[in-house]
């Protein structure tokens, strides 16, 4: 049991560590534009990024519990390298500045344990595709909705003089802000929530859980949970909310002034765009129970409305080191995770 309570406490890091490195996704627009300090930026990010469960379901964190790899295989030597290689992902590239995706960075995880351990029969292939399909589709729907929303904005705003606009979407931001910040809260959150109930749940044989599950769930639940549902419990969504909400609190800086500066320029009208855009995609995940890369959408978004002012107000050197760190995301965590897997196990 002492096993199983320190993995779902590294489970929490990972989800802490989420939080902190993708708080840039949130706050990095209302910080560039100076609608907020950086201290009230992240305070009101953590806010809605906790309240999101009242708003979304946890279809996300059953596509990762029970979507990714075969229950039959999952025990918690294999939680235990996926975990260990999306939280050395993360830190990599939270050291380099890159906004890479932790959401990729914890399904290359599970992927890399699960092929060590089992091959490709353990890997559940629709919902390995369907992930890897929105490494494109993310980031693509983020610049298309962001382009739409500037043109409507941008023709209306024409009309009136620029310091109404800007004082307008100086308020305006903050409502969009926050509506990427419950997105982001009601999608990568549950990440964490299927990986604790993957422990709780599936393939613990030889592994007393008993008591941890009598703790997490209900009666009713675990009455579900015997039948072979997939059951996520309402304590398990409120531990998981608290924490990436704290890791949003603590900030990520490095990323902020990559998302915020380096990509391109930002005025309020242009936050607000991107992050009104960036949140209707993650929304329409979210409902789907599909893990979308937060990172990747509002990336996207940013590139998006940077390019419809005019094409060379995008860093596309910047940009293209971005993309980059997406592709390799999922190999690179699933390699860190298939050595910590194999370690653990010749070892332990």
């Amino acid at each position: 049991m002492a096993w199983i309570i320190f993995l779902i406490i590294l489970a929490l890091f990972f989800d802490y560590l989420n939080g902190f490195h993708d708080a840039a996704n949130a706050v990095s627009t209302v910080i560039s534009t100076r609608v907020l300090s950086p201290r009230l930026a992240v305070w009101w990010a953590a806010f809605f990024n906790f309240v999101a469960f009242l708003i979304f379901g946890t279809a996300v964190a059953k596509t990762i519990g029970a979507g990714i790899i075969h229950t039959q295989f999952i025990d918690a030597n294999l939680v235990f390298g996926a975990l260990v290689g999306a939280c050395g992902w993360n830190l990599i590239t939270w050291w380099f500045g890159l906004p890479s995706s932790s959401s990729h960075a914890l399904i290359g995880g599970l992927i890399g344990a699960g092929l060590v351990k089992g091959g490709t029969q353990a890997l559940v292939a629709s919902g390995i595709l369907k992930t890897v399909a929105f490494i494109f589709i993310a980031p693509l729907l983020g610049f298309i909705f962001s382009t739409v929303v500037g043109i409507i904005v941008f023709n209306i705003a024409n009309h009136f003089k620029p310091s109404k606009v800007d004082g307008f979407f100086r308020r305006a931001e903050l409502f969009s802000a926050a509506a990427y910040s419950l997105g982001y809260g009601g999608n990568d959150a549950q990440k964490t929530m299927g990986i604790i109930s993957m422990l709780l749940v599936g393939g613990m044989a030889g592994t007393d859980v008993t008591a941890l599950q009598e703790f997490f769930y209900s009666h009713q639940e675990l009455t579900a949970i015997h039948n072979g549902e997939f059951i996520v419990p309402f304590s398990v969504v409120i531990i998981c909310q608290a924490a990436i909400a704290l890791g949003t609190l603590s900030g990520g800086w490095r990323i902020v002034k990559t998302m915020g500066q380096k990509i391109t320029r930002l005025r309020p009208v242009d936050g607000f765009c991107a992050e009104a855009a960036a949140g209707s995609s993650i929304f329409i995940a979210s409902f789907l129970g599909i893990p979308v890369s937060t990172t990747h959408t509002i990336t996207g978004a940013i590139v998006g409305i940077g390019s419809l002012r005019r094409l060379s107000g995008v860093h596309w050197g910047v940009a293209r080191r971005i993309i980059w760190a997406w592709f390799i995301t999922i190999p690179a965590a699933a390699l860190i995770a298939a050595i910590s897997y194999g370690l653990r196990v010749l070892l332990f």
